[in-house]
């Protein structure tokens, strides 16, 4: 029960919010391309509609036209554990209080069993943790009777990534975990003086599509509610104090480069990766080119810092999705080719540097690189803007294991083997970060096993020294 989503709300009286809620998730459709949904509030009834498929398949102007209201959650959604289908959509609902509430999560909770069997909830029956966060929410509706007081009550329980949008019939919530591991922003529609609404988003480019005004970052741990009486905070009684951990690979694949996360613009700090690849691992080569399309800023900064003319080597087509978040693996293979195609008069008979933002299975680089040769390159070299991917994530990217991860498995120079490249480096941990220069804190623990909170018990793979692989067992918060 994994998945890492884009999620919007919008509180807006005189706006037709289901349309702006629409255009906020196609702004965030590459967070999540499985399943679509939102729930609206005229102030009486809740109405969740949610179906599989993109934003815009799920969506016509027929159905939006039905959805009538003042307030508004959304919801696009990719699972990581491989299952795809409409009982994993969200919005979720629960029929309690006046007219029900609906929750749309981004992240994945580390207690999931923990909490199900607090509920009563039987392993079969829990299609997303998202469900359990819901039961845990109805649960406690008869003893607070307001859904303020229940998120109070359950969220300090409920352990590892989450972002929540929710809403019942008045009010518009938004809350994010204590580690503040998956980005939530607010935004106003109007004026200052006198704001017509209010918005919040997984990333700002859906505030700006609406036309809308980013104010703030939600702040790790905040529980920003919004209602006619306009936005205010309340406290979370946490169980402990932490530092802010935002997943670092926000930056390096996930969020949209004209985002803003920590204050920083994603495609500047992209552009400096780069350019910190470059002085950290050079390249003899003609030409520098970028794996469409998250590879294409690092490129740029690569191309910028070494010297070498940056040039387009692969054509995408934008009508195909992200080939990582396919759910299957044979269905990432078949998608590389249906998505990326050279262009044989810039490659053939050049030496090339490819820039990638990461390998994960490496099934992208393999194809890329095979086209790469038919094309006619003499050399590549391949240049990744983000660490070796060693260990698995539990807080919302679809990682589940090691045995998925090439870099856990193998050194570089075998991996550089098994790409068929000429040579083959990632950028450090430490220049990762320094091409960031965020204040804040991040999570890292797929490039170093530095997990910030307790992580279920499973066998992980991490390569402790090129010619050594360790296996181990650990339930431990950190390695």
């Amino acid at each position: 029960m994994k998945e890492a989503c884009g999620v919007f709300g919008i509180y807006a009286p005189e706006r037709r919010v289901a349309n702006l809620t629409f255009d906020g998730l196609f702004a965030l459709q590459h967070r999540g391309q499985e399943s679509a949904g939102m729930a609206v509030s005229d102030g009486d009834t809740v109405m969740v509609v949610k179906d599989m498929g993109l934003v815009a398949t799920v969506f016509d102007e027929r159905t939006l036209s039905g959805l009538q209201g003042h307030l508004a959650i959304g919801h696009t959604r990719y699972s990581t554990h491989g299952a795809s289908e409409w009982a994993g959509a969200q919005p979720v609902y629960r029929p309690v209080g006046r007219a029900g509430f609906a929750l749309g999560h981004n992240g994945n909770l580390t207690n999931t069993a923990e909490l199900a069997e607090k509920v009563g909830m039987l392993p079969g029956s829990i299609c997303t943790d998202s469900d359990v966060v819901a039961e845990l929410l109805a649960r406690s509706f008869p003893e607070t009777e307001d859904l303020a007081r229940a998120l109070q009550a359950v969220l300090p329980i409920v352990e590892g990534a989450f972002t929540f949008v929710l809403m019942n019939s008045q009010r518009l919530f938004g809350v994010r975990d204590p580690y503040g591991f998956r980005p939530l922003c607010l935004g106003r529609l109007g004026p200052e003086e006198a704001p017509e609404g209010w918005v919040l988003a997984s990333e700002s480019p859906a505030l700006s599509v609406i036309g809308a005004t980013f104010v703030r970052e939600v702040e790790p741990g905040e529980l920003v509610v919004i209602d006619a009486d306009g936005v205010h905070s309340l406290a979370i009684p946490w169980l402990k104090e932490v530092k802010p951990r935002l997943c670092i690979f926000e930056f390096a694949y996930i969020a949209r480069p004209d985002s803003h996360l920590y204050g920083m613009e994603v495609h500047a700090t992209r552009c400096r990766m780069g350019e910190l690849l470059a002085q950290q691992a050079p390249a003899e080569a003609d030409l520098v080119m970028g794996v469409p399309e998250s590879g294409v800023p690092a490129a740029e900064g690569f191309a910028r810092a070494s010297g070498i003319p940056y040039g387009q080597g692969l054509v995408k087509n934008r009508y195909i999705g992200r080939t990582f978040i396919a759910p299957e693996q044979k269905d990432r293979a078949d998608a590389v080719r249906r998505k990326l195609n050279p262009l044989h008069e810039t490659i053939a008979g050049k030496r090339l540097v490819v820039v990638d933002d990461s390998i994960v299975r490496g099934t992208t680089q393999r194809s890329v690189v095979r086209m790469l040769r038919e094309a006619g390159a003499t050399e590549v070299h391949l240049r990744i803007s983000s660490p070796p991917w060693r260990w698995p994530c539990f807080y919302g990217i679809d990682t589940p294991s090691s045995d998925e991860l090439l870099a856990a498995n193998h050194t570089v120079g075998e991996i550089a083997e098994i790409l068929g490249v000429d040579s083959l480096a990632y950028i450090s941990v430490e220049n990762l970060k320094a091409a960031i220069g965020a204040d804040g804190g991040f999570c890292d623990a797929c490039f170093t096993g530095d997990y910030p909170t307790t992580v279920p018990t499973q066998t992980r793979v991490m390569l402790t020294r090129p010619s050594e692989t360790v296996a181990y067992q650990t339930a431990l918060p950190g390695v």
